[in-house]
């Protein structure tokens, strides 16, 4: 079979699909920065001007409105004082001439203080003029005579022109002023519209940033994953903007395709496996039918030769023979145990809650004759439900405890079995005996096949024992391993794992 050629890279974005999304909003800042300041600048000036406006309305013209009322009352309030004091010549309306003229300079003051020679002279030259002729001898005593009187009238009458005049001009400046900040409160509400619809312009273009460049991509490369995780293996991904997102998607259906790739190779492989299966089990038909026939017959005819001419046979004839029979027995017995390790996983492998007490009560049954020959004490603690095959879970117990009796030290032996809790619903079974122990250095070789630490004449058997404990254990989804704590005492305790109940 071929290997797999590698994948060419994805397509780098073309357009402008190929500005990163960070370039993007880059730019939707920089041009909203640009604006912002701009409509702020424009809304700033327009604010001063509404406020030199409103400033010059409010704190001068109509201050100086006022005054001037102020200082028409106090002239009108001169002319009666000197009337009445030209009438009776009562000293208290001398008084309130005087308290006029104060009130006349304070309010000239303030109107000179607002704005400076704002037509004030001509009032201030008609009311000297009136005060001159008219007020000023008659307060000295000069009594009121028809002249005197037709005197006041005409020069009263050019200080009521001259305020008059400054009323006028003071109106006109008002209603100018006041234009002036109607038509600027109306631009600086103009300026901050626009600026409103400038920011909302700018999150406009953001949202339209993020929709077309970062949802509508995420969005379509979404569906596309969606689909292949439904089972469209040949659905491809891409999309063409933003430039992450592209390159992403270019990566990952590479990746989609290097899979499929892979697993159509993976798909010839297991078809190819199915049949070595099916070739691996029609040997073991042989093996276990066609092999194992001629074995017997090398077995018995042997010993049938042995019955029929011992007496013509000498001793190291009758040494031969028991050799080949008991090298065809091994090898019997040998072909049973491949076989047994050849069917973990494969024939009648089926897992079902049961009573873990139940398997090894199974193993203990079958170990009775060894078990009562070496005088064992096989124990256990409360074992739990789990999840396994029960003649797979017998033949892991009776090998484990097996191996416990039969690598026994001069004590008797004492097994014991007992379980715990572990991680994950997985329950930790233990078996622990008092026998020669297990050097560290063996801890992992002793689960390998055909791995022996004895001689054959010493410890009978054929390695594979501890191999078929740990394929069972595993098939079953644990672990086994060997435990050489000392604090625990002499011997060997052998620990795996096995699901719960329901797992």
């Amino acid at each position: 079979m071929s290997a797999l050629r590698p994948l060419p890279a994805p397509k780098p974005p073309t357009g402008y699909g190929r500005l990163p999304i960070g370039r993007w909003f880059l730019f939707a800042a920089i041009v909203g920065l640009l604006v912002v300041v701009a409509g702020a600048t424009v809304t700033v000036s327009s604010l001063g001007r509404l406020s030199d406006a409103r400033h010059e309305v409010v704190e001068v013209v109509d201050p100086t409105m006022l005054a001037t009322l102020d200082l028409a009352g106090a002239l009108a309030s001169q002319r009666e004082a000197v009337t009445d004091f030209g009438l009776t010549a009562d000293p208290q309306y001398a008084d309130a001439y005087e308290r006029a003229r104060a009130s006349e300079d304070r309010a000239v003051a303030r109107i000179n203080g607002l704005m400076p020679g704002h037509r004030i002279d001509s009032i201030t030259r008609a009311a000297a003029a009136w005060r001159a002729e008219v007020a000023e001898p008659i307060l000295k005593g000069r009594p009121l005579t028809k002249e005197s009187v037709q005197a006041d009238r005409g020069r009263f009458d050019q200080v009521r022109f001259a305020l008059s005049g400054q009323r006028a001009a003071l109106k006109l400046h008002h209603d100018s002023g006041a234009a002036r900040l109607t038509d600027r409160a109306r631009t600086f509400a103009l300026a901050l519209g626009v600026l409103a619809a400038v920011l909302i312009g700018l999150l406009v273009l953001i949202g339209f940033i993020v929709r077309h460049m970062v949802l509508r991509p995420v969005t379509e490369l979404a569906a596309q994953v969606r689909a292949v995780a439904h089972g469209d293996f040949d659905h491809p991904l891409r999309v063409d903007r933003p430039a992450e997102l592209a390159e992403l998607s270019g990566h990952i259906d590479a990746m989609r395709r290097r899979i499929l790739s892979q697993w159509r190779r993976s798909d010839e492989q297991a078809e190819e496996l199915r049949r070595s299966n099916g070739e691996l089990e029609q040997f073991a038909y042989v093996a276990s039918h066609d092999l194992q026939e001629p074995l017997r017959k090398v077995a018995g005819f042997t010993q049938m030769l042995e019955q029929r001419y011992g007496d013509q046979l000498d001793d190291r004839a009758k040494q031969y023979i028991s050799f080949a029979v008991d090298a065809a027995k091994r090898m019997q017995l040998l072909i049973n145990d491949l076989l047994d390790f050849s069917r973990v996983g494969r024939i009648g492998g089926e897992k079902v809650p049961l009573d873990a007490a139940l398997p090894l009560a199974d193993a203990l049954a079958n170990l009775a004759a060894q078990i009562e020959e070496a005088g064992a004490e096989v124990t256990c603690a409360g074992l739990p439900e789990v999840t396994g095959n029960r003649s797979q879970l017998t033949q892991l117990f009776q090998n484990l405890v097996g191996n416990a009796v039969k690598f026994r030290s001069d004590e008797p032996p004492v097994v014991r079995i007992a379980a715990r809790q572990a991680a994950d619903g997985m329950w930790e079974f233990s078996c622990a005996d008092n026998g020669i122990g297990i050097e560290q250095k063996y801890a992992d070789r002793i689960f390998l096949i055909f791995q022996r630490l004895h001689t054959r004449d010493r410890y009978p058997g054929t390695g594979i024992g501890l191999a078929l404990c740990k394929k069972i254990v595993e098939y079953h989804g644990g672990r086994i391993w060997v435990d050489n704590d000392t604090r625990q005492g002499p011997g060997t305790t052998v620990r795996w794992t096995l699901p719960g109940r329901g797992e």
